[in-house]
């Protein structure tokens, strides 16, 4: 039976689009157009006999190998548009975040014109029924948009998944900080998010993100300065050339925690879930400083002696006794 047979049975999949308030007819000569080898006479035919000619959804299809023409009327019918995706990285910026999401051919740029706040008012103003949102809309937008890969129908809008985005990041923010050890010196989940940040930020072994949030936890506590780098380079903006010099960590920026007490006044990136869940949840430990071990690992102490003979080994290359 013709209906049954595919229409195709090798090559790529053929993407064509079905235009809004097209009927039957004139999205099978848009399908047609675009390269889909199936007899718009019989499709056409199908349609109506099954009634479902006036039930066809606007938007982007794939015609996949092996597909019949029923089944293709199914996909239209049930609104199984393409899906596309675009992936926010883990320590990403804000910035980064909006650059990926202008690069990709496949959303339709409705925020391109919008500065950060406007677009933050707009996302909050979409998600005024979600807990918390409207708290955030007059911040920056650092850190509130959860790095994850989101699925998306071609031609959907830049919005809806900068919201999407957002929504995840309040829910995982508010699960973790419900769950926290109440002896944390974080006054509202937002610190902790600036916290999470920071994590992010310093390592990329996932193992240790619960050493470093104890160890600047503990910083805090103590009425240590935190003195981190990345708050440093955060902070210098397009200034930061790659390398931080004697005199970045002497200028006074709101994000530097070599001149500054406590925490930085946003988030310095976007920080995932393991992050979240160290600054929520820290390794209970005495150490108070760290220093990389050039392997992708950190040597931890508790003192400013060992400290600094760990950074005499591991950063100056000075064989210590």
């Amino acid at each position: 039976m013709w209906s049954k047979q595919p229409i195709t049975t090798t090559g790529a999949p053929i993407a064509f689009t079905v235009t809004p308030g097209s009927g039957v007819g004139a999205a099978t000569q848009e399908i047609v157009a675009a390269g889909v080898p199936v007899n718009p006479v019989l499709f056409g035919l199908l349609a109506r006999l099954t009634q479902k000619a006036s039930r066809i959804k606007a938007g982007a299809y794939e015609l996949k190998p092996n597909t019949s023409p029923r089944r293709l009327l199914d996909q239209l019918v049930r609104g199984e548009f393409a899906q596309e995706s675009v992936t926010i990285i883990e320590g990403w910026t804000f910035r980064q975040m909006r650059q990926a999401l202008a690069a990709s051919t496949a959303l339709r740029h409705d925020s391109e014109a919008l500065s950060d706040k406007e677009l933050m008012a707009r996302i909050s103003a979409d998600t005024a029924d979600t807990a918390d949102a409207a708290a955030y809309q007059a911040k920056s937008p650092e850190g509130l948009f959860f790095p994850d890969t989101y699925l998306f129908a071609k031609g959907a809008s830049d919005l809806q998944i900068l919201r999407q985005a957002h929504v995840q990041m309040l829910a995982k923010l508010k699960a973790a900080w419900e769950a926290r050890d109440t002896s944390l010196p974080y006054d509202t989940p937002y610190q902790a998010l600036v916290m999470a940040s920071i994590v992010e930020k310093e390592t990329g072994q996932k193992s240790e993100r619960a050493m470093i949030a104890g160890v600047f936890v503990n910083r805090l506590k103590a009425g240590m300065l935190l003195q981190t780098d990345p708050t440093v380079i955060y902070g210098m903006g397009a200034k930061y050339d790659g390398k931080i010099r004697k005199k970045d960590l002497e200028t006074d920026t709101p994000y530097n925690t070599y001149v500054r007490a406590g925490l930085p006044p946003t988030p310095i990136s976007l920080p995932g879930m393991q992050s979240l869940q160290a600054a929520l949840g820290p390794a209970k430990t005495d150490a108070l400083y760290f220093v990389s071990r050039n392997d992708g690992t950190s040597k931890f102490s508790d003192n400013l002696g060992d400290h600094n003979k760990a950074v005499n080994q591991y950063q100056r290359g000075i064989a210590v006794p």
